[in-house]
C-alpha cells in the first residue's frame, strides 16, 4: 500500500506540474502563433514540437542524472513573441527560433553559463526563488475574493490531508478542488474529437531584422527569467547536474523543434518546485520520478495537443491557480529559511527577494535577473567601501 500511494504521489505531482505549465501560458502560444498567421492546425503544431521537446528532455534527464528536472516552454518568451514579431512572417520568426536555440546551446557547450551561476551565492539563489513563488502563494488567498468557498475548502482539505495522509495531501487537494468546482456548475466538460496531431514543417527565412528584434531578445529573456530561476531551484534542494550540460541539451533539442514551432524551452522553476515538493516524495532522491511523469504528460500533450487544448480551457482559472499555490507553500517556506539562514548575506537576500518579487521589467526582462543584480550590487558596495578605504589609508601612509 505504501508503494502505491508513493506512486499516486509522483503521478499526481506530475500531472499537476504539466496542469499548471500547459494552463498558465498555452494562450500566450496561441496568440503568438496566429499573430504571425497560423491557423489552429498549424497552432497544435506548435504545442505538439514543445510537448515532444519537453516531454523528451524531461524524462531523459531526469532519468540519467536522478534528479528531478523538468524541462518547460519559455513562459516570457510566448509573451515577447506577440509584441516583437509584428512585421515578420512567420518563416522569418523560425529563423529566430532556430538562431535563439543555436545560442542557448553555444551558451552550454562554452561553460559560460555554468561558471556565471557557480559565482552567485546560494542564498541569493534562494532568495530569488522565494521572490519568485510568492506571488502564487498570496494568489490564492486573493482568490477567495472571487470563489470563496472552493479556495476556502481548498486550504482546509489541504490542512487536514498534510496532517492526516500527508503523502495523499495533493491528491486530495485536487480531487475535492473538482469535485466542488463540478457541484458549483464550473467545471463542464467539453465534447471531444480525439485526433492525433501533425508536425507541420515551416520553412526557416533568415533576416537579419527578425534575428536581432525576435532571436536575441529570446534568447536573453529565455536564459534570464526561465534558466536561471530553474538553476536557482535545483541547487535550492541540493540538486547539482551540470548546468553546461543541461543548457547543451535543451539548446540542441530547441534546433530539432524550431522548424516545427518549438520557440523556446528551457529549465522550469515553478512547475519544477512542484515535482521537487515533499508532497511528490518523502525521500528527495526519488523526486525525479514525478519530473518523470511530467515529461510522459508533456508527451502526450503534444500528440493530443487539439483535444487537451478545448478540455482544460473548460476547467476553472482559479481552480488551477488555488493548485499550483498550495502545492508551493512548502517550498516557499524552505527558500525563505535558506535564504535568510546566514547573517552573511541577510541584506543581500532581502533585496533579491523584494526585487524578485516587485514587478520590474526593463528592457525586456523581468524581476528575476534584476534581483540578482540587485542582491550581486549589495554584496560588492560593502566590498568596494572597504576597498578604497584601504587605498586611501595606505596613500595617506606613503605620503607621510
Amino acid at each position: 500500500m505504501k508503494n502505491v500511494s508513493l506512486i499516486l504521489n509522483r503521478i499526481n505531482a506530475g500531472f499537476l506540474a504539466f496542469l499548471v505549465g500547459f494552463t498558465s501560458s498555452v494562450a500566450l502560444i496561441y496568440q503568438a502563433a496566429v499573430n504571425l498567421g497560423a491557423d489552429l492546425t498549424m497552432v497544435s503544431s506548435w504545442i505538439f514540437a514543445l510537448g515532444i521537446g519537453m516531454g523528451l528532455t524531461s524524462i531523459g534527464l531526469s532519468l540519467y542524472y536522478r534528479v528531478p528536472i523538468l524541462i518547460a516552454w519559455s513562459t516570457p518568451g510566448a509573451a515577447l513573441l506577440i509584441t516583437s514579431t509584428q512585421g515578420f512572417s512567420i518563416n522569418q520568426a523560425i529563423a529566430a527560433f532556430i538562431f535563439c536555440a543555436c545560442l542557448i546551446t553555444l551558451s552550454g557547450l562554452t561553460g559560460w553559463f555554468e561558471k556565471l551561476m557557480n559565482r552567485i551565492p546560494q542564498q541569493i539563489a534562494s532568495a530569488m526563488l522565494a521572490g519568485i513563488l510568492l506571488t502564487f502563494g498570496i494568489d490564492v488567498f486573493n482568490l477567495m475574493g472571487q470563489s470563496l468557498y472552493l479556495v476556502l475548502a481548498m486550504l482546509l482539505v489541504y490542512l487536514i490531508s498534510k496532517q492526516a495522509i500527508p503523502r495523499f495531501a495533493m491528491l486530495a487537494i485536487l480531487l475535492s478542488g473538482g469535485l466542488i468546482a463540478w457541484q458549483q456548475g464550473g467545471l463542464i466538460t467539453p465534447k471531444l474529437d480525439w485526433t492525433i496531431s501533425k508536425l507541420i514543417y515551416i520553412e526557416a527565412e533568415w533576416s537579419f531584422a527578425a534575428l536581432l528584434n525576435i532571436g536575441l531578445p529570446l534568447f536573453i529573456v529565455t536564459m534570464a527569467t526561465q534558466n536561471i530561476p530553474g538553476i536557482a531551484i535545483l541547487k535550492s534542494q541540493q540538486y547539482f547536474p551540470s548546468t553546461s550540460t543541461l543548457m547543451t541539451v535543451t539548446g540542441f533539442m530547441n534546433i530539432v523543434i524550431a522548424p516545427f514551432g518549438g520557440f523556446a524551452i528551457n529549465l522550469a522553476a515553478i512547475t519544477a518546485a512542484i515535482c521537487m515538493s515533499p508532497e511528490a516524495d518523502p525521500n528527495p532522491n526519488k523526486r525525479y520520478w514525478a519530473a518523470v511523469s511530467a515529461g510522459v504528460f508533456y508527451l502526450l500533450m503534444g500528440v493530443m495537443a487539439l483535444s487537451l487544448m478545448t478540455l482544460f480551457q473548460s476547467m476553472p482559472q482559479a481552480l488551477i491557480l488555488a493548485l499550483a499555490g498550495i502545492a508551493l507553500f512548502s517550498t516557499i517556506g524552505s527558500s525563505l529559511q535558506q535564504a535568510f539562514i546566514d547573517t552573511q548575506y541577510k541584506e543581500a537576500s532581502l533585496m533579491t527577494f523584494l526585487v524578485t518579487a516587485s514587478d520590474f521589467t526593463l528592457w525586456n526582462i523581468g524581476s528575476a535577473l534584476w534581483g540578482v543584480v540587485a542582491g550581486v550590487i549589495t554584496l560588492l558596495v560593502p566590498y568596494l567601501i572597504s576597498q578604497i578605504k584601504c587605498n586611501t589609508n595606505q596613500g595617506e601612509d606613503s605620503q607621510q
